[in-house]
């Protein structure tokens, strides 16, 4: 299939769902389950690929490899506007769950344009979805914001790796949904200033820090960014302008590949730490690197989700859940960080050839190398 590469990992399936009586098109790679059934979520937008999906599912075999959870890597994309009317999103969850029921290898969860209530759609229907609505015994990842939280504990080890306070860190944030803004909660209660926050309809930055407060609740109100007040040193413009926002911690939130070989010289930030997955090129990252900005790997930095939906998954508490987080993240960015020093190679390098390693060990205690 286009965009897929198969090696020694997988993936072990690739499932293309179409049914137009209901406009259902999507697409579910379960990369690989050496460790355990897969666990990864189902992204909605209106341009979603297969390439984009299998790079999110072999994302995710690495990232529940990281944080060692008992589970495999596997994604799911679901073609529509998720602005949709919630009668004809529903109807088109549901009519996916059961176009999937008998993958048994593959457990739903959350993610960009899908939340609590769609999960529970799809326990409803299979019995299979984590980051569930907390009336049905789930772990509301969003309304937590775990995600957001292991960021934090993130940054706070690449901090410590530059020498630097992470009170009075300048951070902009690419993508203030569940995960960006969570984040941003985050960090501004640990003294870090939120100089750019950007959505869909645009960016709103200032040097002197935003009120982080304010910026939340426009969001949960159903407004906009660009309904921040004005004010001294408050610039608005459109959403590619995140990228050009000034800060010591740049966080991308949102889509694949929004730093690219063609903008990632715009970018003017000392650190990267990535709350969306695949946020970058392959390219753009090496320069980065290459020019000395810290970046910290996607399935290293923003596994908090997927940490939280494995705790849930084996029926832990809350509180228990946040605190595996914090461990687990803390640990992983320093292994890397320090594992990156040593060896001399980019944070990345040292990521995925500790994920490589515990992917490679489980599939060699199987009969079946990926299954």
């Amino acid at each position: 299939m286009t965009g897929i590469t198969y090696d020694e990992f997988g993936p072990f399936k690739v499932i293309e769902v179409y049914e137009p009586s209901v406009g259902l098109r999507g697409t579910l790679v379960v990369d690989n389950v050496a460790r355990g059934p897969s666990i990864g979520g189902v992204r909605m937008a209106p341009d979603v690929s297969t390439a984009e999906c299998f790079r999110l599912a072999r994302a995710m075999t690495f990232k529940n490899a990281a944080a060692d959870l008992p589970h495999g890597g596997g994604k799911s994309v679901l073609y529509g506007d998720p602005a949709m009317p919630r009668d004809q999103k529903e109807e088109l969850v549901r009519a996916f769950a059961c176009a999937l029921e008998e993958v048994d290898q593959y457990i739903f969860g959350p993610d960009m344009g899908t939340d609590e209530e769609c999960m529970g759609w799809v326990r409803d229907e299979i019995g299979r979805a984590v980051g569930l609505p907390s009336e049905i015994g789930g772990i509301p990842l969003d309304e937590l914001g775990a995600t957001g939280w292991g960021l934090l504990h993130a940054i706070k080890v690449a901090c410590e790796f530059r020498e630097r306070e992470l009170a009075g860190t300048r951070v902009a944030v690419q993508g203030f949904g569940a995960v960006g803004k969570h984040a941003a909660r985050f960090l501004a209660e640990a003294g870090a200033v939120i100089v750019g926050a950007a959505e869909l309809g645009g960016t709103v930055a200032c040097p002197d820090g935003l009120d982080v407060d304010k910026l939340i609740a426009l969001k949960d109100e159903g407004g906009s960014l660009l309904d921040y007040p004005d004010g001294p040193g408050v610039v608005k413009s459109d959403t590619d302008a995140i990228i050009d926002v000034p800060c010591d911690i740049w966080i991308p939130a949102a889509r694949p590949d929004v730093i690219r070989e063609d903008n990632v010289d715009r970018l003017q930030a000392d650190m990267v730490v990535s709350g969306a997955n695949i946020p970058m090129t392959e390219g753009a990252e090496k320069i980065l690197h290459e020019r000395g900005v810290l970046c910290i790997p996607d399935f290293i930095a923003n596994a908090g989700g997927v940490i939280c939906a494995a705790m849930e998954y084996q029926g832990a508490s809350r509180s228990a859940a946040m605190a595996i987080i914090e461990e687990k993240i803390t640990y992983n960015v320093h292994r890397v960080l320090e594992t990156a020093r040593a060896e001399h190679c980019t944070p990345r390098k040292a990521a995925e050839e500790m994920a490589h390693r515990r992917v490679r060990r489980a599939m060699g205690l199987r009969r079946w190398s990926l299954f």
